[in-house]
């Protein structure tokens, strides 16, 4: 499962602002791209281990997690479950917490994960990290570990706050660690479309991401996509069950939302295919 393999997309889904949906993104987003037919890893990467909980995932003792692989021997074959024939998950618990310090004074802590992963030899369509709302060494190893980053937006007046803190240090991990590292998407979630607020965050967005997407930095050619996951009881409801959204009310407005979010994302990988198609047919040329 090697970093930038022309097979697969390897995304991390972040926010440092926490309550965004940026879980249930991860988590759904990657169990309708399974229910699509790809085949799907989710690390989960936040010590509070919702996305494992959601996937109905709890670790008992001497059970292998990302905390093993990161301070540990532990291969990412060793720690990873299935939960379906397509979708399996690299579970997180609370011993991650202590990561952090513990990591604190290791050479090269930020590309630990980068290192597993480009030795783990299962083949996926798409890696999708999981990231905590924080920018700490977790983040840091996440965002050295994918070529993608895609950012859940909350339709509310501090939408936008700390965005550039955000995007700057994503900005700085491209520069300094990760070549290839780019923001590829933004959603909004939690979306209630008869309110002001909601089109006027929306606007907001598009406004900022055409700008910035004119030049050659870290967002250029970010996609807002054009699906809104809208306010839903049962997205709020499916983790405590331990089910994907598709599992517990497939007919939802929260799965009819996340089938859409994953069209789109396979759009995108379909036209960078096409794209490369063509370079490489020019460069023949």
């Amino acid at each position: 499962m090697v970093r930038g393999s022309d097979d697969m997309r390897s995304l991390a889904v972040i926010n440092q602002k926490g309550g965004v949906g940026k879980t249930t993104t991860a988590v759904n987003l990657a169990s309708a791209l399974a229910e699509q037919g790809k085949r799907v890893c989710v690390i989960d990467l936040d010590p509070q281990a919702h996305a494992s909980l959601h996937l109905g995932l709890s670790l008992i003792d001497g059970q292998c997690s990302v905390y093993d692989i990161l301070c540990g021997d532990a291969s990412i074959d060793e720690a990873r479950v299935w939960v379906n024939e397509n979708l399996a998950v690299v579970p997180s618990n609370l011993d991650l917490a202590a990561a952090e310090m513990e990591l604190a004074g290791e050479v090269g802590r930020e590309v630990i994960l980068r290192d597993k992963l480009e030795v783990d030899t299962d083949q996926f369509d798409f890696l999708i990290l999981d990231c905590p709302p924080s920018l700490g060494v977790l983040t840091l190893n996440a965002l050295t570990a994918v070529d993608e980053v895609f950012l859940p937006l909350q339709p509310h007046f501090l939408a936008l706050h700390g965005l550039s803190k955000l995007l700057r240090t994503i900005e700085i991990v491209a520069k300094r660690l990760n070549p290839t590292l780019h923001l590829s998407g933004v959603v909004l979630c939690m979306y209630d479309s008869g309110t002001r607020l909601a089109a006027e965050v929306t606007r907001d967005v598009q406004e900022f991401l055409d700008v910035q997407s004119q030049g050659k930095g870290i967002w250029a050619g970010a996609q807002f996509f054009e699906t809104r996951i809208r306010r839903n009881i049962r997205l709020a409801e499916a983790p405590s069950f331990g089910q994907s959204i598709f599992d517990y009310a497939g007919s939802s407005n929260g799965a009819e939302d996340y089938r859409s979010l994953a069209s789109e994302v396979l759009n995108q990988t379909a036209t960078a295919s096409t794209n490369a198609e063509i370079k490489d047919l020019s460069r023949v040329a």
